[in-house]
């Protein structure tokens, strides 16, 4: 049975023809061919009729287009391979040196010129625009441009294509106009952005969830470090009142042993440990009645005046503070001034000493410790040989107390 291809013995290539085999050897540099019974496989897809010779460029036509169907016509087009005919294979394939030639010369091939200018004014490179039409068969721009959108990837898609001189490429004409030619080129550029916008928008969906995902994160390992934190510190001060209790019973046991240490020293019989410890109570009446009654002081018999001032007119807080301020001026002017008698002497019939503090409770009270004293034609009079600064230091400070204290007579 003849052979229905060439197979290559480096690559395991299929070969239709023995001018494949010899481009391929041009191009490869591989001279090991043999004929084989397999045929080379014609797979052609059904929605664009592209023709596919391994599953390896079916695989890739459909990841690049989608196209899932195919056609198998591979016997349909097998034919045997005709070992007779007048080429001779480079180099090595010496299958008859009486009938061998010389090599053909290999030369770019022939296009259509504008449709190459074309695709080079749309930014296509002279190798890849010339694949193209050779390729497509130099039908159509939108053909062209087509087949270089399905092998974009291809690793020789940038090197200048060289075919047997011989081969005669049929340059027709393009069926779009320049005009029309302009719109699909803008059409196609416009797909192409499209594209681009899209994959970028998905890019950043992306981003943004990745960006709230570690955000979420961050906020969760936060939270972990400061119920960590917090349940440290709530240890830590665990640990320090032990610590400090501990302490304390070391010092009470230390006392307690100085305390049978001085007994024993003084001969004393050791303490009953149920008579060293009485009720709390009997011992705090015994020493308060043991403690001698301590008359008040001035300064306390002044607090207590500014005291019932205070709570006589707790309502009227602007009141209040009124009669202190002049309670203080007018004990400030005395200690400042002892010798100017206008000072150390109040109309007791004035209406504003009455509105400001004689009809408080307290306040001529309280100017009378002070050392001021009432006489018949209705003033109140601070001698001159009666001024005590000391006392009315004092009165100064416990004003200044009730003035700024917020808390001053309220318990």
């Amino acid at each position: 049975m003849a052979g229905l291809s060439l197979r290559c013995g480096d690559c395991g290539v299929l070969l239709r023809s023995v001018e494949e085999a010899q481009a391929h050897a041009e191009a490869t540099s591989h001279a090991n061919f043999s004929e084989s019974t397999d045929a080379v496989l014609n797979l052609v897809c059904a929605a664009c009729g592209k023709p596919c010779r391994s599953q390896t460029e079916v695989d890739l036509h459909t990841k690049r287009t989608g196209h899932t169907e195919f056609t198998d016509k591979t016997m349909e087009v097998a034919k045997p391979i005709d070992l007779e005919a007048p080429q001779k294979l480079p180099d090595a394939m010496d299958v008859d040196a009486s009938a061998s030639v010389e090599p053909q010369e290999m030369v770019a091939p022939e296009v259509n010129m504008e449709m190459l200018a074309d695709l080079e004014a749309m930014g296509f490179t002279t190798a890849r625009g010339t694949r193209a039409l050779h390729f497509s068969g130099n039908s159509t721009i939108e053909g062209a441009i087509n087949w270089l959108s399905e092998h974009q990837e291809d690793p020789d898609i940038d090197e200048m294509l060289l075919v047997p001189a011989n081969t005669k490429s049929e340059a027709n004409k393009p069926s779009l106009s320049p005009e029309e030619m302009k719109i699909k080129a803008q059409e196609l550029r416009e797909r192409a952005r499209k594209k681009k916008e899209e994959e970028e928008r998905r890019m950043e969906r992306e981003r943004e969830k990745e960006r709230i995902r570690i955000g979420k994160e961050l906020l969760e390992a936060k939270r972990i470090e400061e119920d960590n934190e917090r349940k440290r510190m709530i240890e830590l001060r665990r640990l320090e009142k032990e610590e400090e209790k501990r302490a304390r019973e070391k010092i009470r046991q230390k006392l307690e042993e100085d305390k049978a240490e001085r007994r024993r020293k003084l001969g004393l019989p050791p303490e009953d440990p149920a008579a060293a410890k009485p009720s709390a109570p009997p011992p705090a009446e015994e020493k308060k009645s043991a403690l001698p009654v301590r008359p008040a002081t001035k300064a306390e018999r002044m607090r207590d005046c500014l005291r019932n001032l205070k709570q006589q007119n707790k309502d009227n807080e602007a009141k209040v503070k009124r009669a202190f301020q002049t309670l203080l001026t007018y004990i400030g002017n005395v200690a400042k001034n002892p010798d100017e008698e206008k000072f150390r002497k109040i109309r007791l019939s004035n209406a504003t000493f009455q509105e400001r503090v004689g009809n408080l409770h307290g306040g001529i009270e309280f100017l009378q410790l002070c050392g001021f004293e009432k006489l018949e034609d209705d003033f109140l009079f601070l001698a001159r040989d009666k001024v005590d600064k000391a006392i009315l230091n004092t009165a100064g400070a416990e004003l200044n107390s009730a003035i700024t204290n917020p808390f001053f007579g309220v318990l």
